[in-house]
């Protein structure tokens, strides 16, 4: 069971040396900007409260989506009563297998996780994997050589994870990977923040370790999708089905 507040919480934990530079920069700030005196003054407090503005607002939302939003109800997800096989693919950290298991119990749930130490250097993901101890069974995988049977997975889900390949031929050739591992008529679902307007509001320049729509969609024609829906679980959230309709990757 998640909690009211683990999302943010997790946010702060893992990013904690961030939000520690921010304070200790603004207070740097505005001991300058006093000692300087005059319209300087009037500078570090406008900039300060903008620093604080901005971080409020990005854990507001943040507290937004992954704790009041049904992104991690799962309730968004159709019901594919059909499916004996499903895959989660995640990038480090992984909050939806367990959940994915319980919402779909007669399916066979394989995880696959593709983080890279040397790749994925960020220190939040290597404090989240030192917190949260991955899912029985989790394969280390990588995106270049997915260890996939072609035609063998009814339902994959990407969830917030398909950013972290940052090489777009990656990109494409991963999504490649996963279509010729789809049944017909199989699913891919992919969750994402997009570099939009909504999320500049929320995370300002960190919008920009998002892709755009029109990235992924070109990312998604480029490894042979023609079919896909699309939906919003929250403003600041997207979530693309892509549909395995035969022809070949």
């Amino acid at each position: 069971m998640r909690t009211a507040y683990q999302g943010v919480g997790n946010i702060i934990r893992f990013n904690w040396h961030f939000y520690l530079l921010a304070l200790v920069g603004v207070g740097v700030g505005l001991v300058v900007a006093h000692w300087l005196g005059g319209a300087w003054w009037v500078l570090g407090i406008v900039i300060a409260g903008g620093v604080l503005l901005t971080t409020l607002v990005s854990l507001i939302v943040s507290w937004y989506i992954y704790d009041r939003s049904d992104l991690y109800t799962l309730n968004w997800l159709d019901p594919y009563p059909d499916a004996s096989s499903m895959l989660n693919i995640h990038a480090g950290f992984d909050e939806t297998s367990a959940l994915l298991a319980e919402k779909y119990p007669t399916a066979q749930l394989r995880v696959m996780d593709f983080y890279d130490p040397f790749l994925h250097t960020e220190v939040s993901i290597q404090r989240a994997r030192r917190m949260y101890p991955p899912y029985p069974d989790t394969e280390v995988v990588n995106t270049g050589a997915l260890p996939l049977v072609p035609g063998s997975v009814d339902v994959i889900f990407v969830l917030l994870s398909a950013h972290e390949i940052r090489n777009e031929e990656e990109r494409i050739h991963f999504f490649q990977q996963l279509k010729q591992a789809l049944k017909l008529g199989g699913e891919i679902v992919i969750t994402e923040h997009l570099r939009d307007g909504a999320n500049f509001l929320a995370y300002t320049l960190g919008f920009f370790h998002f892709y755009s729509r029109a990235s992924w969609l070109q990312i998604f024609r480029a490894a042979g999708f023609d079919a896909f829906r699309e939906r919003k679980i929250t403003p600041f959230l997207s979530t693309f089905t892509l549909v395995n309709d035969g022809t070949p990757p």
